[in-house]
């Protein structure tokens, strides 16, 4: 996915600076819409290590720092994936000022809106933090689109996930690089949804990470938490790729090779990530 800017390619549209496949709907005045029977992943981020197998009906756009396969189901993301370089992690910048708002890239999609979240109870969690994307104003200010927002406990979102988060900046800035695959996970929707567009609220969250060793090896790991205020430490909620794969049914880091694959996300060495 590295990075910034995407030219135009057959069989995507450029909106506001996002890549996403579209189909003309004679029915909705002509405007571009994301084509279901298209394969899910932009082919302008096709074989970038952080970008998982194809989830069927997802709706995926590529923006700036990221690509999000949104779900026109739940009207959350089934998965925000994106890359964290140390250069990009050092960035400090004061968190924007800007809006949620629907995604401009989704035009005639369903989306989530403010007014779904207010009096809910739940916070507008980002899946890729606003801090990740610190380096440039425009790719912070896509991070508020609804595409990568879910609904979040409040304690999670501003407590051991944040914690989570910085801890990701961190590993960037030891490895050089992380490439990052983040989302919900619906499980048995115990809590129902929120406004009356029925915005679904996830059981719990994950992240599911990888990092290359100065040697040229890989590394990774992944956590779940659940979307409550429990206390989390990393090293009760951490496991290998291969079992948050059980649980989600995605297939994360499929452009890597399937042997290397099948070695790294099987087991966690977590003396690479710091946790005892």
């Amino acid at each position: 996915m590295k990075k910034k800017f995407w030219k135009s390619v057959a069989g995507v549209a450029v909106v506001a600076g996002a890549l996403v496949w579209y189909s003309v709907d004679r029915n909705d005045g002509g405007s571009p819409q994301a084509d279901p029977e298209v394969p899910e992943v932009v082919q302008a981020a096709a074989g970038a290590l952080e970008i998982p197998a194809a989830v069927p009906g997802g709706r995926t756009v590529q923006h700036g720092a990221y690509v999000t396969s949104y779900n026109t189901t739940t009207l959350i993301p089934n998965w925000v994936a994106y890359e964290i370089t140390a250069e990009e992690a050092a960035v400090r910048r004061e968190r924007s000022d800007t809006q949620f708002k629907m995604d401009p890239a989704l035009r005639g999609v369903t989306q989530a809106m403010r007014e779904d979240y207010s009096g809910s109870g739940w916070t507008k969690g980002h899946m890729m933090p606003a801090a990740d994307a610190a380096f440039n104003t425009t790719a912070m200010e896509e991070t508020f689109y609804f595409t990568n927002v879910c609904p979040q406990n409040e304690t999670l979102n501003a407590g051991d996930w944040q914690y989570l988060e910085k801890r990701v900046r961190s590993w960037a800035k030891r490895y050089g690089s992380v490439w990052v695959v983040t989302g919900p996970i619906i499980g048995k929707n115990k809590y129902g949804t929120i406004g009356e567009r029925d915005v679904v609220i996830p059981d719990s969250f994950y992240k599911a990470l990888l990092v290359r060793r100065e040697d040229g090896s890989y590394s990774s790991i992944a956590f779940v938490m659940d979307n409550d205020d429990e206390r989390y430490l990393l090293k009760d909620c951490c496991m290998s790729v291969d079992e948050l794969e059980a649980i989600t049914g995605y297939d994360f880091f499929p452009a890597l090779d399937d042997r290397i694959e099948e070695k790294v996300e099987s087991k966690v060495k977590k003396s690479d990530w710091g946790i005892k």
